[in-house]
């Protein structure tokens, strides 16, 4: 058995750039030995929209872009012994499972082993009563008077290293604690006991490290001329190489563009962490205020010293209610007075809407408007005075009608002034609200089981 295991990461949200993948699977066979390839691509809204849609069309629901993540790395994950661990199932794991059951029948490969996980869904009215007991009096408030759209809960990573171990190529999830799709590998691997806090902190925070994608290759760390990163247009995708203690060496693939130092590092070590003490996690609460990061060279850091406590003992909900409706609508206003006529602009839909509605008003500055299609055009520099400004008003109402007022009110200021607004842009659509309880983890049912054919759903 070997001491080192490799996890991949290939999206950090739905719509992550395609065709990562391919140089992720073949770094991992060029170095050999046991590894895995994870998809995160579930955020919150994404998974009230996709329940929006499974109800619309119960064959759909999954993510929309899984058959150009998985058709073109199936076969070599396949052969080279690579499970393939993902959250695209999100509101229709059972769908998603049997799209890529298909995309294995048409690339010959026979008898792929899916598995799905289940018990996150917790939108049936048998569990309606938990919910409300799970929110604050005015949350609790709010959900009465609303429709509920969708419930689920972060489940963590034992169904996934359960179905592992029970020889999975393919783990499909709904809502899992991103950082699961990392843990459960490692603890199918490893084999460690689910009271191990410190292995299991690690293991979170590898997975916390890989769940955004090329964030921690130097994507979002990007700003020229202050922390430059070479070759960011074909910026590597990360791996993980962690070791038996637990040990976290973060990398990406040869001839890959994009960085890994300290600073990327230690940036997405940081990310959306509310105490680095206590970072609460269905598997465990993670501590790294006695981690090291060690800068190794050549896109190369080691992360060790991360400690682990007992996980909490509720889980997550994240629950999305009818949110109404959204309208927004843009104007654009450049040259001499640009700002003054954009500010006069605003006043005007405050003084026609302000008492039905609660606006949002943006001062968009850019130089968009001097620009072609293609990027060119002169350069406009706004030194004391703006000469580019891009009016944005939105506002939210349940009543479709009322709300509509602020795309025919942006637009009416064409002609009704003031002078030289131009480039219109309205949209109005449904909006989802959120609301995050915790349920007692006692009363969630997870499980996992493998997908036996449409004939069986």
């Amino acid at each position: 058995m070997s001491d080192l295991y490799r996890i991949a990461c290939a999206a950090g949200f739905s719509g992550d750039r395609l065709g990562v993948a391919k140089p992720l699977v073949k770094e991992l066979l060029r170095l050999g030995g046991p590894s895995c390839l994870i998809f995160e691509s579930l955020a919150e809204r994404t998974l009230a929209l996709a329940q929006l849609e499974r109800l619309q069309n119960e064959r759909l629901g999954y993510e929309p872009l899984l058959e150009e993540m998985i058709k073109p790395i199936l076969l070599d994950c396949v052969h080279g012994g690579i499970p393939i661990v993902g959250n695209f199932g999100a509101a229709n794991p059972k769908a998603a499972a049997q799209l890529i059951a298909r995309l294995a029948k048409e690339q010959g490969i026979s008898d792929l082993r899916i598995a799905i996980v289940k018990g996150d869904d917790i939108s049936s009215p048998q569990f309606r009563e938990k919910l409300e007991a799970s929110l604050s009096a005015n949350d609790r408030k709010i959900l009465s008077t609303s429709q509920l759209v969708s419930a689920n809960i972060y489940l963590g990573a034992k169904e996934i290293a359960d179905a592992l171990s029970a020889g999975a190529q393919i783990v499909v999830t709904g809502r899992v604690a991103d950082p699961a799709l990392t843990v459960g590998p490692l603890m199918a691997y490893f084999k460690k006991d689910w009271s191990d806090w410190d292995f299991l902190a690690s293991a979170t925070m590898a997975g916390h490290l890989l769940e955004c994608g090329a964030q921690v290759t130097g994507g979002y760390f990007a700003d020229p001329g202050y922390k430059d990163v070479p070759d960011l247009s074909n910026v590597g995708f990360p791996i993980v190489e962690f070791d038996q203690a637990g040990n976290i060496c973060v990398t990406k693939p040869m001839n890959t563009g994009g960085l890994v130092n300290r600073m990327t590092v230690t940036e997405q070590l940081l990310y959306e962490l509310h105490d680095p003490a206590q970072y609460l996690t269905p598997d465990v609460i993670a501590d790294i205020t006695q981690a090291h990061i060690n800068d190794l060279g050549s896109s190369r850091v080691q992360v060790t010293g991360i400690k682990g406590h007992p996980r909490p003992g509720t889980l997550k909900a994240n629950i999305c209610i009818d949110g109404g409706w959204l309208a927004e609508a843009e104007i654009s206003y450049a040259g001499h007075h640009a700002y003054q006529r954009a500010q006069l602009a605003a006043q005007i839909i405050r003084d026609r809407l302000g008492k039905q509605l609660d606006l949002r008003v943006d001062f968009i500055g850019s130089s968009s408007i001097f620009s072609s299609d293609s990027g060119h055009g002169p350069v406009q520099a706004a030194n004391h005075q703006f000469e580019d400004i891009r009016l944005r008003v939105a506002a939210a109402h349940q009543d479709r009608s009322v709300v509509m007022q602020v795309c025919r009110e942006v637009t009416a200021l064409y002609t009704c002034g003031p002078a030289g607004g131009g480039g219109v842009r309205t949209s109005l659509k449904p909006r989802l609200n959120t609301l995050v309880g915790f349920i007692p983890r006692e009363d969630i049912n997870a499980s996992y089981g493998f997908y036996k054919g449409e004939a069986n759903r």
